[in-house]
């Protein structure tokens, strides 16, 4: 296992700081080096494995050099062919899209460019509650009546009745989500995780699916002597969706990020203007931005109001519309978070009585809305590193989502389980996924489900280890730093934002804010005051142990961040944990 960062075994929160092992030691100090990088930003791409030779390219991704050729998915070309057919002969076009920001994204990448040629679309987004996830057949019947050509964006992979439904249309599905062992028969089926892909791409979300089709388009209307839209202008999309849907920011996906915040930080799509005016976002838009900002009141009409509201607002280019949307969005999302709030609590209440040491952490209850229950699964699987589930009822049906940690997949085993006959139906992919089910198939589903966890390593974990990247000093701490390792991002799934520890400090104010929050500031000794916030430092431990310090040296660990007040910017630790020196 090797010796614990700064000998913390066991933290404040309960975790063990893990620095680096040897190998990436000593890449850091190559990368330092041959690279001529300063160590905290060598540290971070050696816990990346970023060889010295790549390090110029990794720190200035280009998307030109990692775009994938279109053509290596399957059905790509023949439904490129298709949608252009149906462009050429001005059909009659539908898009059936997801509720979610991965969704909306996708419908609105194929709205924008049809509008950029001359043609419009029917956007059609089920409800939740009423119509639940993906292609029903009442929905893809009425929609066939009217339409030549349906394109089912972020869902339809395992859609076989409704898809036969959509009598005298053709169906193309541009997808994601992990498919079985026979597609729905249509027109083209394109998704990296077909159970026919290598998987090479199976890290793209939905929206980066589309815009590659949109990029097997345009070259094929080059090669007929003809100009398709500006594609670069999109990525602001993919970049939402990229982030929102929580896919690994590696590889492409890393380029399709970092493009995307620079075209959507020149302010063009009305949609995201408007809707970052109403958060109240009044710098350039970062990774975190559109997880945690801007993606939650894209989801807000998914999940508790109405289905098509983030995709039309995404889609429109008139403001006045987009900026009603956006407020209705964002009162959408102020809801949303009371009702989660009640929800969360209630769930990891029966969760704790089931007990959280098992391979699944679950909890199901009459009444539980199923536009939150995502995200309380989500909050489940991080307060105990375990895969989560979240259902709640309504009579006896239940809709319920999942959330897994890394190495256990989660949407495999709930398909397994719709195979079985345990559970009415479900999938996803590895990291997310929805089922459905009877209020008498609870208790075997979940004591299955757990079953098939444990024998991936489920409940082998404890605390989730705590990653460490360095030491740093409060003089250490500056915007110039900061800004050297946003080079390294953008941050999120599977490229965590760097994290330092700051060795035997001593605490010099303490503050308890807002709900359970902690507002701190430290220091070494020296002239430099560095300050600190915790979130939820309550309910981790934190506040009642920093305010109880009694001068006594701390280890703290957290995030840089830059925080920005009346135009001055100032450094602050974004402190995730401590522990006694």
């Amino acid at each position: 296992m090797g010796e614990a960062f700064l000998d913390v075994d066991r933290s404040i929160t309960g975790r063990r700081w893990v620095g680096l092992d040897p190998v990436q030691e000593r890449l850091a100090d190559a990368l330092a080096q041959s690279a001529r990088l300063t160590p905290p930003l060598a540290r971070v791409l050696a816990r990346r494995g970023v060889l010295p030779e790549e390090a110029e390219s990794f720190l200035a991704p280009a998307l030109r050099n990692l775009l994938p050729d279109p053509r290596s998915l399957r059905d790509m070309e023949t439904a490129a062919a298709r949608f252009l057919e149906a462009v050429k002969g001005r059909q009659r076009i539908a898009v059936f899209a997801d509720y979610d920001v991965d969704g909306g994204s996708s419908a609105a990448l194929l709205i924008d460019w049809l509008r950029q040629v001359g043609l419009g679309a029917t956007l059609y987004v089920p409800d939740r509650i009423d119509e639940g996830y993906g292609p029903n057949e009442a929905a893809m019947a009425a929609l066939a009546r009217d339409h030549d050509l349906i394109i089912c964006v972020d869902c339809g992979t395992l859609s076989h009745g409704p898809i036969a439904a959509a009598t005298g249309a053709d169906v193309i599905v541009l997808d994601h989500h992990l498919g079985g062992a026979e597609l729905p028969r249509c027109v083209a089926v394109v998704n990296p995780n077909r159970l026919d892909e290598d998987g090479s791409l199976g890290h793209l979300c939905a929206a980066a699916v589309v815009f590659l089709m949109l990029v097997e388009a345009n070259r094929q209307m080059r090669t007929e002597g003809a100009t398709g839209p500006d594609l670069m202008a999109m990525l602001d999309l993919v970049a939402l969706a990229t982030v929102a849907d929580v896919a690994q920011l590696t590889g492409v996906n890393r380029a399709f990020v970092r493009q995307g915040l620079t075209v959507m930080g020149r302010r063009n799509r009305a949609g995201l203007v408007a809707l970052s005016d109403v958060a109240r976002l009044d710098q350039a838009p970062t990774s975190y931005h559109l997880g945690y900002v801007l993606g939650p009141r894209v989801n807000a009409g998914g999940r508790i109001g109405e289905a098509d509201l983030g995709a039309r607002l995404l889609a429109t280019a008139d403001i006045g519309e987009a900026m009603a949307l956006a407020k209705r969005l964002d009162d959408l999302n102020t809801d949303r978070r009371a009702i989660e709030a009640a929800v969360r609590d209630a769930a990891l209440a029966q969760a704790e009585t089931r007990g959280l040491e098992a391979p699944l952490v679950w909890a199901a209850e009459d009444g539980w809305h199923p536009g939150v229950v995502g995200i309380v699964a989500s909050r489940l699987k991080e307060a105990t590193n375990r895969p989560a589930v979240v259902i709640g009822f309504d009579g006896d049906e239940g809709k319920g989502s999942g959330r897994s940690i890394t190495g256990v997949d989660l949407g495999a085993s709930i398909q397994k389980l719709a195979a079985e006959g345990l559970i009415t139906k479900g999938g996803g992919h590895r990291m997310a996924a929805g089922l459905s089910l009877t209020r008498a198939q609870l208790g075997p589903a979940m004591d299955r489900l757990s079953e098939l966890l444990e024998r991936q390593g489920a409940g082998d974990a404890g605390p989730a280890d705590l990653r460490v990247d360095g030491v740093l000093m409060p003089g250490g701490a500056t915007v110039e730093l900061i800004d050297q390792l946003e080079t390294a991002g953008p941050f999120g799934a599977g490229a965590s934002a760097p994290r330092f520890a700051f060795p035997a400090q001593s605490i010099r104010f303490t503050r308890p804010v807002g709900d359970g929050h902690l507002k701190i500031s430290f220091s070494d000794g020296s002239p430099v005051v560095l300050d600190a916030i915790a979130f939820n430092a309550a309910a981790s431990g934190l506040l009642q142990a920093l305010e109880a310090h009694d001068g006594r040296p701390v280890h703290l660990v957290g995030r840089l961040e830059i925080n920005r007040w009346q135009g001055r910017q100032s450094v602050q630790l974004n402190l995730e944990d401590a522990a006694q020196a």
